[in-house]
């Protein structure tokens, strides 16, 4: 089991740019795929960005060019900085875990939520 805590989400205006935190509680953390997911209000979760090691990245189409997701092994970090944002962005944004290899993600943090204003 691995515990995530999000954090960065708030209020932006539409055209700029933030960056959301993860920590995770987990002594085999490089061994975990990590993922940002983005919920908004009345819709399913969906994911934004995968990062399997730092140098293995996936971005869903709408968030190509307009995210970056990184992870800090050394200290059980990933992060995600998102730029351009428009208010459709606005939302729950998760962070979650799986390990390497596995098909679901079965770890989530409690949500960060980000209002891009207009």
């Amino acid at each position: 089991q691995v515990q995530l805590v999000e954090s960065g989400g708030g209020l932006v205006q539409a055209g700029g740019s933030l960056r959301l935190s993860c920590a995770a509680s987990a002594r085999t953390f490089s061994l975990y795929t990590m993922g940002w997911f983005h919920q908004a209000p009345g819709k399913e979760r969906e994911l934004v960005a995968a990062i399997y090691t730092a140098a293995t990245t996936y971005y869903s189409d709408s968030w190509k060019g307009r995210s970056t997701i990184s992870r800090d092994d050394a200290r059980n970090m990933v992060y995600l900085q998102m730029y351009s944002l428009k208010p459709d962005d606005s939302g729950v944004y998760y962070c979650a875990a799986k390990p390497r290899g596995e098909r679901l993600y079965t770890n989530w943090g409690q949500g960060t939520q980000v209002t891009v204003s207009s």
